[in-house]
């Protein structure tokens, strides 16, 4: 399904058995020491046959590492990979990394002219722990990062043909004692790094193939120092425009990945991703979906009812209040008798 669901992302068909040409993914450097306590990065390139025009648009990577060394993070900032099925994940309880990505038009290696290796898919930052438990024979001071054989790339040749892979792990002497002083260089590229991500944009899309025709967004940015960490969503009701109210402490901001399908099918809501680098530093980007859009949801609708069920409740009240006090008032008044209401009679008198 991963495969599949790869294929879709990077708009080619879904991906068949046949294994052509050549690629090889490795660990950059492959030979590296490490004393205690200290970290380092290992660069998981992408090289392909340029001699015969290999491209590759997709690759879905399985990583192993020795139980010695420790991954604390993993960096994408500088890949080549812009599509992500999944993002990389470490495993703790298996001792696995795995990632899965595409490249839209396909990497077929390094431009003519350019000097740098514009090749890494992501940067796994490593630490060798501070001290052991146990034993400590030799076949404990070598750390080995390698790929799995479930690890496959495929070719750009819109029929997702398997290509042919080569890997090559890296290997780590790890010195026994600390060294002359702390080194973390990745700990020291989150410090430095102040930048926000790139600005970007939200689409809104529906379309009756996909998520049961209901509306969803999709985004994507990218930043080039330490990697996106995280995107959030928040959807707040366009009568909130202007209020901040998702700037506050405790807006209810959700963790999510795009495509999104958004909770508001009726679209009266205002739509705001936030993009969170690994340093913490962050970028929103908002959607006001046009007016031609929109329709009253449910809970509009119900909202309205219950409205207009009310003024003429009120209305109905006062109505029945006027009568009852009318009728109230009438039995309060007093009808006079016969005897005083019979007309007196005024005589002359006898003298005029």
């Amino acid at each position: 399904m991963k495969y599949q669901l790869l294929g879709s992302l990077v708009l080619f068909t879904v991906f068949g058995s046949q294994v052509a040409d050549a690629a090889t993914l490795y660990i950059d450097p492959p030979r590296s020491e490490l004393y205690r306590g200290d970290a380092m990065e290992l660069s998981v390139r992408l090289d392909t046959d340029e001699s015969v025009g290999e491209c590759i648009n997709a690759v879905d990577a399985v990583i192993t590492y020795s139980e010695n060394i420790v991954p604390v993070d993993i960096s994408i900032g500088d890949s080549i990979l812009s599509m992500w099925v999944e993002r990389p994940v470490i495993n703790q309880t298996d001792r696995t990394i795995t990632f899965a990505g595409g490249i839209p038009n396909g990497y077929c290696g390094r431009v003519e002219g350019d000097p740098r290796l514009t090749n890494t898919l992501a940067k796994i930052i490593v630490r060798s722990p501070g001290f052991t438990v146990g034993g400590s024979g030799d076949s404990k001071d070598t750390a080995l990062v390698d790929f799995s054989d479930s690890t496959t790339a495929y070719l750009n040749d819109g029929q997702g043909t398997q290509a042919s892979l080569t890997t090559y792990g890296a290997e780590m002497y790890l010195q026994r004692n600390a060294g002359p002083g702390i080194i973390d260089p990745w700990r020291e590229a989150v410090a430095a790094d102040t930048i926000p991500p790139e600005e970007f944009s939200i689409f809104l899309d529906r379309n009756d193939f996909a998520f049961s025709g209901r509306y969803y967004i999709s985004f994507n940015t990218t930043d080039k120092q330490t990697g996106i960490d995280q995107y959030q969503i928040i959807e707040e009701s366009i009568s909130e425009l202007g209020t901040f109210n998702w700037g506050r402490a405790d807006a209810p901001w959700i963790v999510a990945r795009s495509p999104y399908v958004l909770d508001d099918q009726s679209l009266n809501s205002i739509i705001r991703v936030k993009a969170i680098d690994k340093a913490g530093n962050e970028y929103i980007a908002t959607l006001l979906p046009d007016e031609s859009l929109r329709t009253l949801s449910s809970q509009t609708l119900f909202n309205y009812a219950l409205y207009i069920g009310l003024i003429l409740f009120a209305f109905l009240v006062l109505i029945f209040g006027f009568v009852m006090y009318f009728k109230t008032r009438r039995k309060k008044t007093p009808v006079k008798s016969e005897e005083e209401t019979e007309l007196v009679t005024i005589e002359p008198h006898e003298n005029l």
